[in-house]
This record gives structure tokens, C-alpha cells and sequence, in this order.
């Protein structure tokens, strides 16, 4: 697995804006300075391809983002995602190619139930489900890549640091 990062900048949110109102009732309350470690298991074919081509426009989105880049999603294991959320991330988005155009055939259905099943062991062991998500893009769809970056970031940010990055960074829920 190839890791990258992003060459991006953040841009602040308007005083009205919903990312500035804070977090809903529902979710935890977020730390002040919270930013969001976000990771993203991106296929080589398509989802990778797209994270270049928002690159390559110059499309601003946060830069919590750790892009890894695998051959298929396919090959993705339940425990690279958990073990993304021991090594202290808040957030982990897996991007594959879209549902019936997998190079690799059935990969991104694979991946797709790998990421369900790892939801239900994420809620089992207390942390939300709402921290992975899994999203199927072409290689042509840059500017949908940088969507997707600005709403797992504001997801968790909603969210607060996971339980497990919070305990490794010394920061309370």
C-alpha cells in the first residue's frame, strides 16, 4: 500500500455556516481544536485517480485526509480499518470504483461488505459506525472526490475525536 498526502489547504467556514453552529444535540462535543484525522483506503483505478484529478483542478478541500492507495478495494481486510482507528484516526472513508465497473470485478462489493461488517464491530467496541463510510467514484469525478473529503471531515469533526484518539492524544470526550 502506497500512502499519500494531500497538498491541499483548509478553508474556514463562514460564521453561518452549519460546520461553525458546532455539533448536533445527538453527537458528542467536540473539543475546540479539533481537526479530524481522517484515513481513506482509495483504489488505484478510480477513487485514487479521482483524488488526483481534484489535485490536478486545484480543488480546495482539508488536508485530514491520509490518502493510502490500494491495488482494489477489494483487497482491503476488516483489520486495516480497525487497526486505522488504533493507530489514532477519527475517521476512515474507503472510495472504490463505482458498483459493476470494479477492474477487478466484484472488489468494491467486497470491500463494501467488509466495511459493513466492520461497523458492526466498531459499534460493539463503542465507537460510532458514523466514522467509516464507504463511496464508489469513477476516475473522472475530482470534484465529487473533494465533496466527499469536506463531508467526512465535518461528519467527524460533528462527532468529536474517536474514543481511541482521544485516549492517545490525552484529550477527554
Amino acid at each position: 500500500m502506497e500512502q499519500t498526502t494531500p497538498a491541499k489547504t483548509a478553508t474556514p467556514h463562514p460564521a453561518g455556516s452549519a460546520a461553525a453552529a458546532g455539533p448536533t444535540a445527538n453527537s458528542q462535543q467536540p473539543t475546540a481544536s479539533f481537526e479530524p484525522r481522517i484515513v481513506a483506503f482509495l483504489c488505484h483505478y478510480c477513487a485514487f485517480a479521482a483524488a488526483d484529478m481534484a489535485g490536478s483542478m486545484r480543488l480546495q478541500y482539508p488536508p485530514n485526509v491520509r490518502n493510502v492507495r490500494l491495488p482494489c478495494t477489494g483487497k482491503l481486510d476488516v483489520l486495516h480499518i480497525l487497526r486505522a482507528f488504533e493507530e489514532g484516526a477519527d475517521g476512515v472513508m474507503v472510495a472504490g470504483c463505482e458498483e459493476g465497473s470494479c477492474h477487478y470485478l466484484k472488489g468494491n462489493l467486497i470491500a463494501k461488505s467488509r466495511v459493513n461488517y466492520a461497523k458492526t464491530l466498531l459499534a460493539k467496541i463503542g465507537i460510532e459506525p458514523e466514522r467509516l463510510h464507504m463511496y464508489n467514484l469513477s476516475s473522472a469525478m475530482g470534484p465529487k472526490f473533494a465533496a466527499i473529503v469536506r463531508e467526512m471531515v465535518e461528519r467527524v469533526r460533528g462527532l468529536g475525536p474517536s474514543p481511541v484518539s482521544a485516549a492517545r492524544r490525552g484529550v477527554s470526550r
